[in-house]
């Protein structure tokens, strides 16, 4: 598959970690986007069974919302990735290049460190529902470690990239927030 196809970073092409994650980040993006459409589909299927059919759905309403769920978390990488988070830049540009540098370090650092601790905790709570064999309280009776698994899933590519974009503004590929120096 060609760089394009995988819509990889130009700003990686030789840092093989920054390549990697880029792939692994447009992959979890496509995943996210595939159960969106998923979760449209059976969406559209469980209004027909209902409304058309007269019949009732039993797994339909909770496989959506696992759905929507593992696709907000394993598109989390995704949207690092392309920048699409809410950016306030105010800050950034009034400060000068080495201000910016510094402040861009600390903000991924944090954001390392807090996403950390939410893959820790996704985690255990995730290893728990798999020792357990913990089930959902309705008649599919979901095995709950197979959604659960979009904590750990989700926020280890979160963190890889938020690892791969300090890297980056560190080894100088990147600049602070994207913003050129005047």
């Amino acid at each position: 598959m060609s760089d394009h196809a995988l819509n990889t970073d130009s700003r990686a092409t030789d840092n093989l970690f920054l390549r990697v994650v880029a792939v692994l980040s447009t992959v979890a993006g496509w995943c996210s986007a595939a159960m969106i459409v998923s979760a449209v589909a059976i969406t559209c299927q469980m209004i027909f069974v209902r409304f058309v059919l007269n019949q009732s759905t039993i797994w339909q309403t909770e496989a959506v919302i696992y759905l929507a769920i593992a696709a907000t978390l394993i598109g989390l990488p995704y949207v690092q990735k392309l920048r699409g988070h809410v950016n306030v830049d105010l800050i950034p540009l009034w400060l000068s290049p080495g201000s910016r540098y510094v402040l861009c370090v600390i903000t991924l650092s944090l954001s390392i460190l807090m996403v950390a601790i939410l893959l820790f905790y996704g985690y255990e709570h995730w290893s728990l529902t798999f020792e357990r064999n913990w089930k959902s309280d309705t008649i599919w009776g979901v095995r709950l470690w197979i959604p659960y698994l979009a904590l750990p899933v989700g926020f280890g590519l979160f963190l890889l990239q938020l690892i791969a974009d300090l890297l980056a503004v560190i080894l100088k590929i990147e600049k602070p927030y994207g913003i050129e120096d005047n």
